[in-house]
């Protein structure tokens, strides 16, 4: 992949990239200041009125950079620094991470979040997603299951041991030659819970594929999560603690991120259930009351603001109920706790019940 000749889309963006900077240098030139106009996004609204557009993917506005201001001044000096370092990687057909880029010059961006809004903004203004700019993630993804693929030439064999986990692909778009005779597609929130699954010999009892974001998912596994379920057609179930956080998490598999709103469309997965923990599981699977931690005070200002989002009301009114009910009864679990029937319930009971009862939502 590394120093192979540009792409036609890397020497279209490389053209984008020229005429971007021109067009600065001839204000420059021209004693006129730079205005920057880059389109806004958002996968949500807090709009009560039900007229709101956020599903439309459409930009929400503009936000419009100037030298009068010094913030953004700042901000045009750092997004022109980080464009340079995005040429010369398309330029050369070589990848960098978002730390790499910077280590770079971590004196003038200070923190990494800088460079992440960069980016986020390079991407917006040239109309592209972030791995188009050759700009990667370090993958935080596992998979295991029922699927083989291909990987540039690298070969990924999970059936031959389908309890074992493999690291999800950074470079999605080369991924290929994808097979599996699975039935369906199970994201669990954490590695902890992918380890008991795959200890209980999960993936050869049931015949599926897990994969987990460990907490919240990065790019490259919600784009191999959304070239799965695209290429096998398969079923896909959400499993998650029951706290905000872990609602949340779902909710970004399923819509998407504020930070990237820009790329929701081509990240989000809408096929998604979630299949549990649900408020209402604690009753049904008798957790004693030691199981159940009491809900702090930024989680239920978490909760509050969750309840708002526009998505909820529209697309998935049930998941709103389930989190309204989390608020009303005021405490959490994590899905560890269904371990305290035995070590295996979760494999054993809990998960194959639910789907094959079709508890999910």
């Amino acid at each position: 992949m590394e120093g192979k000749h540009s792409s036609p889309h890397s020497i279209n963006l490389l053209k984008k990239i020229k005429d971007f900077t021109r067009s600065i240098l001839e204000d420059l030139c021209n004693g006129c200041s730079p205005t920057i106009y880059i389109d806004k996004f958002r996968t949500y609204c807090t709009e009560s009125s039900g007229n709101c557009c956020c599903s439309s993917d459409l930009p929400k506005g503009k936000e419009i950079l100037t030298l009068q201001r010094e913030c953004h001044a700042r901000r045009m000096d750092v997004l022109l620094r980080v464009l340079m370092v995005v040429q010369q990687l398309l330029q050369e057909n070589r990848h960098a991470s978002k730390r790499d880029i910077y280590y770079m010059n971590p004196l003038i961006f200070k923190e990494q979040s800088v460079v992440d809004r960069a980016i986020n903004d390079i991407c917006i203004l040239l109309h592209c997603s972030r791995h188009n700019l050759n700009v990667v993630s370090v993958g935080n993804g596992l998979v295991m299951g029922w699927l083989r693929f291909s990987e540039a030439g690298r070969k990924f064999d999970c059936i031959n041991s389908p309890n074992t986990a493999h690291p999800i692909p950074v470079h999605v778009e080369y991924v290929e030659d994808i097979i599996s005779v699975a039935q369906y597609i199970l994201i669990v929130e954490k590695e902890s819970v992918f380890q008991r699954l795959a200890n209980d010999q999960f993936c050869r009892q049931n015949r599926c594929i897990v994969i987990t974001g460990r907490g919240y998912p990065d790019v490259p596994t919600r784009r191999f999560l959304r070239l799965l379920i695209e290429t096998l057609h398969l079923t896909a179930y959400c499993l998650v603690d029951c706290d905000p956080y872990g609602i949340d998490i779902l909710s970004t598999y399923r819509f998407g991120s504020m930070q990237m709103a820009y790329d929701a469309k081509f990240l989000r997965i809408p096929e998604i259930h979630w299949l549990g923990a649900f408020p209402s599981d604690c009753e049904k699977y008798h957790l004693p009351q030691q199981c159940l931690l009491s809900l702090t005070a930024e989680d239920k200002q978490k909760v509050e603001g969750m309840l708002l989002r526009c998505y909820l009301e529209h697309e998935v009114p049930l998941w709103r109920a389930e989190l309204q009910l989390l608020l009303d009864r005021g405490f959490k679990f994590e899905i560890e706790a269904l371990s305290v029937h035995t070590l295996s319930f979760l494999s054993n009971e809990y998960l194959p019940s639910k789907i094959q009862s079709g508890a999910y939502i």
